[in-house]
């Protein structure tokens, strides 16, 4: 088959009227439809609270053990006792 036989073939096809959906496959579509909806919803707000507190205990993390703090020297013992 060429390429001008499938374009028609295609066309014939994409211009045929649809079969008919039976009425009760509509209303399980939409209920599936919707607890998906739901679920990706649900989903993506438990990421942002996953996101939000893990942001929060980075922070409160940096601000209690300040990495970008060098750490005293330990080579040399304290002057005591002058």
């Amino acid at each position: 088959m060429n390429r001008p036989e499938r374009e028609a073939t295609a066309r014939r096809l994409m211009e045929r009227e649809p079969p008919p959906v039976p009425p009760e496959l509509y209303d399980d579509v939409m209920r599936r439809g919707a607890r998906m909806l739901r679920r990706r919803r649900i989903v993506r707000r438990l990421m942002w609270l996953v996101l939000c507190a893990a942001t929060v205990a980075f922070v409160v993390w940096a601000l209690t053990a300040r990495p970008w703090v060098e750490p005293p020297s330990q080579t040399t013992p304290p002057y005591t006792g002058w």
